[in-house]
């Protein structure tokens, strides 16, 4: 293995040791915000309730499983699939309490070399995961593995603010995040890369300002105060076009693969 893919699967692993059940019963995999408390999470699961509805979907890089349980509600089938042992140990114990078994599974599966056949999925969630990924590897085997009339739809961390980008060099100092993730956050150019292997990609852009909010999601008045901000970027971002690349959080949609 890698020794890049290495460090990212020994820092899941060491995360996934140091949550407990009770942590990960929540909606965040590191007990952090209930991510659904989010305009940007709440429109993609829009988005795959619309397009996912009694699909085969796959959960690519699922870590412990916390996409499981709303994905089998949509899907006919879901596999989830990661290299972290410990991530996905965490995630068999969520299939088994939340009675997941007949439609949830997990296996240990490298992302950048998938053991698939060809157009085995009708729909694939990313939960962001392409930080922690060579997207040259990702994007070809994705349009490999999704049907010809299939969706690839996720979220990913924008890497053009400035602001943001320094929390994240500050994590990296941490140890909150590795290396390579803090250097490969999705940027607007990757939508290039994504161009060569779908004919049709698609974005939207969330959290301009509203991500000053999170911190304080868990206090008196926090949602309010993320509602509000969330208006503000509606704002923003239909006025000024051009701030979409500063924007937080990227939702996007690649359909027609090419083969």
């Amino acid at each position: 293995m890698e020794e890049r893919k290495q460090k990212e699967v020994e820092y899941y692993d060491r995360e996934a040791e140091g949550l407990s059940e009770e942590v990960i019963k929540e909606a965040g995999s590191r007990g952090e915000i209930n991510p659904f408390l989010l305009e940007s999470y709440n429109f993609l699961r829009f988005l795959i309730e619309e397009k996912g509805k009694d699909k085969k979907i796959l959960d690519y890089g699922c870590g412990t499983g916390i996409h499981l349980r709303w994905l089998a509600k949509i899907g006919r089938e879901v596999i989830g699939i990661d290299l972290s042992k410990n991530s996905l140990e965490l995630a068999k114990k969520r299939i088994r309490k939340e009675e997941l078994g007949k439609k949830a599974k997990v296996l240990l599966m490298d992302c950048e070399k998938m053991e698939f056949p060809d157009n085995s999925f009708d729909f694939i969630f990313d939960g962001a995961t392409f930080s922690s990924l060579d997207l040259e590897k990702v994007l070809p085997e994705l349009s490999r593995v999704l049907k010809p009339d299939g969706f690839l739809m996720g979220i990913e961390t924008l890497g053009h603010n400035p602001l943001t980008n320094l929390k994240r060099k500050l994590n990296k100092l941490t140890g909150r995040r590795t290396q390579w993730a803090a250097e490969h956050i999705f940027r607007i150019e990757d939508l290039e890369r994504a161009e060569k292997y779908f004919n049709r990609v698609e974005t939207n852009f969330f959290h301009l300002v509203s991500w000053i909010a999170f911190p304080f999601l868990n206090l008196h008045g926090g949602k309010f105060l993320l509602q509000l901000f969330e208006k503000i970027d509606h704002f923003l971002l239909f006025i000024f076009p051009f701030l979409q690349r500063y924007s937080f959080k990227i939702v996007f949609i690649f359909s027609q693969p090419k083969k």
